[in-house]
């Protein structure tokens, strides 16, 4: 007769679709943001769906964030739509205006380098930035503005330093954060562009893996080619 599991065994490899679908939807049920909501959940070896209607861009965002943190997630799809009565729908001017108020606000935005493009409630961010954070500080910054439908951020990042990429760098940085402790990432570097690779045991630490090294300077692109696999 083998062995029984272990409780950490089995909590990390016994996790079918259904038990994922189940934990991701209980997560988001437990947020005080989502209280009312229906989203649905889907799961196929990792890879999760959420879809639904909810009334606020922002229940949107925080849904996709909820399902990202937990464990056994390896990709989320978000098919979420927005659903407005009659009396919740914005002019695009309105919504403009206060997307432009987000962005002023907010000290880490340098919101006279962005342009913004509203068009029947489909918001486009764009403009060239030094910083990857300061693109996702912008994102950040209009999240809670109502009346978005749909929103792409087009901010490209031009650094403003043109000191070479060092690959150490990054490398030890990661090796730094205790999120990234015992994982097996791999850098490489080619002139502006960074590619992250190797094997991370959720999407948090992939996306905590990037956002690090993005914090190196004169990085133009990165592309996170990590993958996720639950550790026994």
């Amino acid at each position: 007769m083998p062995a029984p599991l272990s409780a950490h065994q089995s909590f990390f490899t016994m996790k079918n679709n259904q038990e994922l679908a189940a934990d991701v939807a209980a997560a988001i049920k437990w947020e005080p943001l989502m209280s009312g909501t229906d989203i649905k959940v889907t799961a196929v070896d990792g890879l999760v769906t959420l879809t639904g209607f909810v009334d606020g861009n922002l229940k949107k965002y925080k849904a996709e964030d909820v399902a990202k943190s937990i464990i056994g997630v390896k990709a989320v799809i978000e098919h979420i739509e927005l659903k407005f009565t009659n009396d919740d729908e914005k002019i695009d001017d309105a919504i403009a205006l206060e997307i432009i108020h987000a962005l002023k606000a907010d000290v880490q935005v340098p919101h006279d380098r962005i342009t913004v493009r509203v068009e029947n409630g489909w918001v486009t961010l764009e403009g060239d930035l030094p910083w990857n954070f300061q693109k996702q500080a912008a994102a950040a910054a209009i999240r809670p503005v109502e009346g978005i439908k749909v929103f792409t951020n087009a901010i490209r990042i031009q650094p403003d330093s043109s000191d070479e990429i060092e690959q150490q760098a990054i490398q030890r940085a990661l090796r730094r954060s205790s999120s990234m402790d015992d994982q097996d990432i791999h850098v490489y570097v080619k002139e502006n562009h960074v590619t992250l690779d190797g094997v991370v045991n959720s999407y948090f630490q992939k996306e905590e893996a990037e956002r690090i090294a993005w914090s190196a300077p004169g990085i133009a692109t990165l592309k996170n080619e990590l993958s996720i696999e639950l550790r026994d």
